[in-house]
């Protein structure tokens, strides 16, 4: 089953605003690698969004994945990741924003547990 960050605001009048999300996984499958599809979208004014990002990518097992992506000039977003060959609780998620600094975003921290589940991945935004 998929995850979503839900929307997340992104300003300074909201506290810090994050120039980069970074995608952790963890797959703790001893035999399986885990394919991860990840869907990063993205509004410069809150109404209109877009597909920042669209990728999948393999994390062999027992092993960990860090992906970094751009999102500055963007006032709000959302991530939705998808696990494919293994299933959580075998396969763990975090998704964490950076300021310009390259510090953790404390209100933009969503571990495992702060995803929240959805039925199906949203379609591409052009």
């Amino acid at each position: 089953m998929p995850y979503t960050t839900g929307p997340v605001t992104n300003t300074r009048d909201f506290g810090t605003a994050s120039t980069n999300i970074v995608i952790s996984t963890r797959n703790l499958d001893m035999t399986n690698p885990a394919t991860i599809i990840a869907e990063i979208f993205a509004s410069v004014d809150s109404s209109i969004f877009y597909t920042a990002y669209h990728l999948s990518y393999v994390v062999p097992p027992n092993s960990y994945d860090v992906r970094e992506f751009f999102i500055a000039g963007n006032v709000t977003y959302e991530v939705q990741l998808n696990t494919m060959n293994v299933s959580p609780p075998d396969v763990i998620l975090a998704v964490t924003g950076l300021n310009e600094f390259g510090n953790l975003v404390e209100e933009q921290l969503f571990n495992q547990n702060e995803l929240i589940l959805i039925s199906a991945m949203s379609p591409p935004m052009v």
